[in-house]
């Protein structure tokens, strides 16, 4: 399982899209945190001197960047996974991996934390930003704590739910929009739960960003963490479920 993660993880960083995606990434999150601070030290900070319990550059600056990382990385996940299963399926190399003397879940799970290695290389180079603020300013190691919780949970998810879309299909392409499909309406389904029209708690409930956001405000709830946890496991197990039936069909 380990020799598949690392082999998985070497395959992507074999990849020039890897590096691509890691450099237009830091670009984006380099200007959105530079941009973020500017505006709190310039804009918000002097308009919050004196109130009482005004938020601070954990909750302004760091929980912005989370918020943005989540949804760029909706975009950006369905890119990485879609090569895991459906690429081996198209070369005709899946037949070759599942005949090997391993059982699926040691599979399933090799690809998905390689995966998911390669996900904390991202969100360490995310984290180094704020993390830097900390020679400056005294930050709230709570809430920075909770929010990079939530994020590897969020992205956790998003890994788990693009594997089980890449092992439907032998085309990339089909289970990056796939990926991408689910993941955009879990975020409407959250959008039309929270507004204001059209309140449901059922919705936000089963929408990612309904449980990420109490970790970007530093609450740790057992509900929000059962949610992604079996959010993952069930996505492992479909994943597990359908290369099994694909050994036993041939």
């Amino acid at each position: 399982m380990f020799r598949i993660a690392r082999n998985e993880l070497k395959r992507m960083f074999y990849s020039p899209m890897a590096w691509i995606i890691l450099a237009i990434l830091q670009l984006i999150f380099a200007f959105i945190f530079l941009y973020t601070l500017d505006q709190y030290l310039t804009v918000l900070q002097p308009a919050l001197v004196g109130q009482d319990n005004a938020p601070g550059i954990t909750d302004i600056v760091i929980a912005s960047l989370y918020l943005w990382a989540g949804v760029i990385m909706l975009a950006v996940m369905p890119l990485l996974t879609m090569r895991l299963l459906a690429e081996e399926r198209m070369n005709q190399t899946l037949v070759l991996l599942t005949s090997a003397p391993l059982s699926m879940t040691q599979i399933v799970l090799g690809k998905y934390l390689g995966l998911m290695a390669f996900v904390l290389v991202i969100i360490s180079i995310i984290s180094l930003m704020p993390l830097s603020l900390a020679l400056g300013t005294p930050l709230d190691w709570g809430k920075l704590s909770a929010a990079l919780l939530g994020l590897i949970l969020l992205l956790g998810s998003f890994a788990a739910a693009g594997l089980f879309l890449s092992s439907l299909t032998k085309q990339p392409i089909l289970a990056a929009i796939s990926t991408f499909g689910l993941l955009l309406f879990l975020v409407v389904i959250y959008i039309s739960g929270s507004s204001a029209n059209s309140t449901s708690e059922l919705f936000v409930y089963l929408s990612h960003f309904g449980h990420f956001t109490a970790f970007l405000e530093g609450m740790f709830n057992t509900t929000d963490l059962v949610y992604y946890l079996l959010f993952i496991v069930g996505f492992l197990l479909l994943t597990i479920h359908k290369l099994d039936s694909g050994r036993l069909q041939g």
